[in-house]
C-alpha cells in the first residue's frame, strides 16, 4: 500500500512533542515526512526540515507559505499536524481544513468553545478529518480497559478517579524558563494553566473507557506559586451522561511525582486500574474476587489491544509507539477504513467546553455547572 504524504507544522528542533509525532508517523510504513514549517523563525525551520530530509522546495518558512505551497501540488501532502502553541492551533487548523487537507492538532484544539465548534462544523463540511492528539487513549491496555467496559465484565460503571499530576513546575526559581513560562500566560495558553495542558488528557481518558460525556463538574483552581498568572493544581468534580461519578487532580508541582498520570475505574462487578509510568499493564479485580494482571501481548485480549501491540509481550513500546497508533488510526481513517477509538475534534471541543466550565465553577467557589458545548446539549 502506498504511503501518505505528511507535512508538520512545530515540533522543531528542542520541541518535546516534536520527536514523538515524527517516531510514530514513520513507525509502521504508514507516512512519508514529504513538507514541513517546523519553526517560528524561517530559516531556522527551512535548515531542520532539510536535516530531517524534507526536499528544499518544501521546507518551508512558516505555515501560510506551506499551505500556499502544498495547495496545488499533485503530490500534495494528504496529513498536516499542527504541534505549535495553543493560540495557534485555530487559525492553522481551520486554514488547512478549508483548504482540503486531513488535520491533526496538538491539545487542546482551540482556545474557545466558539472555536472548536467552528471547527468541527469545518470538518464536516469539508468531508475532511480533524483528529486531536489525545495519544494516551492509544495504549493497546487503554483500548483494552475500553473494551472490557464496553462487554460489560465491570458492570455498570459507578466511580472513575483519574489524575495527571508531575512536579516539574515545582521550582518557582525556573518560572522564566520559556518552556515553563508560556503554560501560565493567559496570551499563549489560553483560560487554564494545568488543566488545559494535563488536566484534560485525564477527562478524556475517563470518557474514553467508560464511553461516556461529562455532563456536569464543580472544580477548585490554586495557582500556588503567586507569579503564575493560572492554576497549576486543579481538583475536579464530575459526573457523566449514564451516572458515572468522576473525580480528577491535575497538578504541576507535585514533587517526587515524575508523570503520575493514572485511572481506576470502578463497576457493579469490578474494577480496572492503568498507570502510564506501567503502561504494558491492566489490573483488573472482579467483585469477590481476586486482583489480576492483564499484560500487553498475551493471549485473549480484545481486537484493538492486538491490532496495536508490535512485540511481544514484556518488552515496552512507550509513549512514541501510542503516538504511532493515533497516526495508525488516522492512516486507516483517511484510506477510508474508520477507526471509533481516533480523537477527532468533537473530541476537541468538548475538552474545551469542560476547561471553560471548569474555569467559570473555580472563579464561582466550586458551583457545579454545565460541561457540554452547545452544539450538544
Amino acid at each position: 500500500m502506498a504511503r501518505l504524504n505528511w507535512g508538520m507544522i512545530g515540533g522543531g528542533e528542542g520541541s518535546q512533542i516534536g520527536p514523538a509525532h515524527r517516531l510514530g508517523a514513520l513507525a509502521d510504513g504508514h507516512f512519508n515526512l514529504v513538507a514541513g514549517a517546523f519553526d517560528h523563525r524561517p530559516r531556522e525551520g527551512r535548515e531542520f526540515a532539510m536535516r530531517l530530509g524534507v526536499a528544499p522546495d518544501r521546507a518551508y518558512g512558516d505555515w501560510r507559505e506551506m499551505l500556499e505551497g502544498e495547495r496545488s501540488r499533485a503530490d500534495r501532502i494528504d496529513l498536516v499536524t499542527v504541534a505549535t502553541p495553543n493560540s495557534t492551533h485555530y487559525e492553522i487548523t481551520r486554514a488547512f481544513l478549508e483548504a482540503g487537507f486531513h488535520v491533526l492538532c496538538e491539545k487542546p484544539m482551540t482556545m474557545t468553545v466558539e472555536e472548536g465548534e467552528d471547527i468541527v462544523r469545518i470538518a464536516q463540511r469539508m468531508g475532511r478529518i480533524c483528529a486531536v492528539n489525545y495519544c494516551y487513549s492509544a495504549y493497546p491496555m487503554i483500548r483494552q480497559a475500553r473494551a472490557m467496559v464496553r462487554a460489560g465484565e465491570i458492570g455498570k460503571v459507578r466511580l472513575v478517579v483519574t489524575n495527571f499530576s508531575h512536579g516539574h513546575h515545582g521550582d518557582a526559581t525556573d518560572a522564566n524558563n520559556p518552556r515553563v513560562r508560556w503554560r501560565y500566560d493567559p496570551a499563549m495558553a489560553g483560560v487554564s494553566g494545568q488543566f488545559a495542558d494535563c488536566g484534560i488528557h485525564a477527562l478524556h481518558m475517563a470518557s474514553f473507557i467508560c464511553d461516556d460525556q461529562v455532563q456536569t463538574l464543580s472544580a477548585d483552581f490554586a495557582s500556588t506559586i503567586p507569579s503564575r498568572q493560572l492554576e497549576d493544581d486543579a481538583m475536579v468534580n464530575f459526573r457523566m451522561g449514564k451516572g458515572t461519578v468522576g473525580r480528577l487532580w491535575t497538578s504541576s508541582v507535585a514533587i517526587g511525582r515524575q508523570h503520575g498520570f493514572d485511572i481506576q475505574v470502578f463497576g457493579e462487578t469490578g474494577g480496572l486500574r492503568w498507570a502510564s509510568e506501567q503502561p504494558n499493564q491492566l489490573i483488573y479485580t472482579p467483585v469477590g474476587g481476586r486482583t489480576q494482571i492483564i499484560e500487553k501481548g498475551e493471549a485473549g485480549l480484545s481486537e484493538e489491544a492486538r491490532r496495536l501491540s508490535r512485540v511481544a509481550i514484556a518488552h515496552p513500546e512507550g509513549f512514541p509507539m501510542a503516538v504511532a497508533n493515533i497516526y495508525c488510526d488516522l492512516a486507516d481513517a483517511i484510506r477510508g477504513e474508520a477507526r471509533d477509538g481516533l480523537p477527532r475534534a468533537p473530541d476537541g471541543v468538548r475538552s474545551m467546553a469542560a476547561v471553560h466550565a471548569a474555569v467559570a465553577s473555580a472563579r464561582a467557589g466550586g458551583a457545579w455547572v454545565d460541561a457540554r458545548p452547545p452544539m450538544f446539549r
